[in-house]
Formats: C-alpha cells, structure tokens, sequence
C-alpha cells in the first residue's frame, strides 16, 4: 500500500497558484475547457460538455484516493485554468507521479506549464524527499511528450496497449522520470524558463 503525500499545500509561484482542487473550481474551470474536443483529445476521460459533467469529472479527481489534485490559478485574475495532480504517491518507496493536466487553451505556449511544474518538481524533491517523479502520456500525445522532455525527464520506455482510451481504442504509454539528483540542473533551466516568460 502506498503512503499518502502530507496534506495539501497550497503552491505559489509568479504567475500561478496551485491549490488543493474543490467543487468549488468548477464553474472556472468549464469556461476554462468544457466542451473544448482538441484540449480533451488526449485527457483520459470522456469530454465534459456541461456544467454538470465538468463536475462529475472533478468529483471522479477528487475521490481518487491515488490523486492529490490541484486546480492552476491565474494569478492576474483568480481563476482557475486548469488542473494537475500528483498520483501514486509513495514515501517508502520516494516517488510520486505527476498526471492529470489540462490547461486552458489560453495557457498553452505560455509559462503556466512551466511555472506549474517547477512548482511541483520543487515541493516533491525539496519538501517531501522524493528520489523519483515520473510522467506517462498518450504516445499520439506528442505536445505532451515534448512538454515532459522540456522540463529535463529522462525516457524510460513505452508500454503497448497499456490503456483503453474513451472512445474504445487502445492506447501505448510513454513513461518518462526524473531523479533527485538530474533536479538541480533541471531546476536551473525552469527556473530561468520561468522568469523569462
């Protein structure tokens, strides 16, 4: 059984805070997404089209017991544009998975990712001691392969028909992971990415 990450914190960076997600995000977040087929393509969950499904998505996060969610807030105006998660946290073991993201399309290209993940990567490596943090996305994904590479992770390998997409198809899983010990320079580089954007 795996150990639960501490409670949620709350992460605060230049440009975005990163919160614990409630029901309460709901609303920014469909005008953030909801019905939005191309920043769902790759999202492993069915496309929320109303208000209420964009709830039932949240509330399926929010009772994950394997995910600790986080809505990503625009520090410019308060809103919520998108969501990350921890997964699979396991303090025996120093490794946590980071999953689960979507943005805005008004994020994209932008420092938000960035900024989100030098949030995250910083709070897993520095606070709770973890060796290890890992990715896995859609191999057809590639905006989020690129994404994970940017950020300093290592390739591991790819798991053929791994998962079953919404729409039926089965999909291959790119893994990917970075170390204790490949995050100060990791750090380096999306600290000043940040800073830059």
């Amino acid at each position: 059984m795996t150990a639960k990450l501490p409670a949620p914190v709350v992460l605060t960076g230049r440009h975005i805070r990163l919160e614990p997600l409630t029901r309460a995000h709901v609303p920014d977040l469909f005008a953030a997404g909801g019905g939005d087929e191309e920043l769902w393509r790759w999202v492993p969950v069915p496309l929320p089209r109303t208000l209420e499904e964009m709830a039932r998505t949240i509330d399926a996060r929010l009772a994950d017991v394997h995910c600790e969610p986080y809505a990503v807030i625009s520090l410019a105006d308060g809103r919520a544009i998108g969501v990350t998660c921890y997964f699979e946290a396991d303090a025996a073991e120093e490794q946590v998975e980071i999953g689960g993201t979507w943005y805005a399309r008004s994020a994209w290209r932008t420092t938000v990712n960035t900024e989100a993940k030098l949030l995250m990567l910083s709070h897993a490596f520095e606070d709770l001691g973890m060796g290890r943090v890992s990715w896995r996305t859609d191999i057809r994904n590639e905006r989020s392969q690129n994404a994970i590479r940017r950020l300093g992770a290592t390739y591991e390998g790819t798991f053929r028909r791994h998962k079953q997409r919404p729409d039926g198809s089965w999909r291959d899983t790119v893994f990917f992971a970075m170390l204790a010990d490949e995050w100060p320079a990791a750090k380096a580089r999306l600290t000043e990415r940040s800073a830059a954007g």
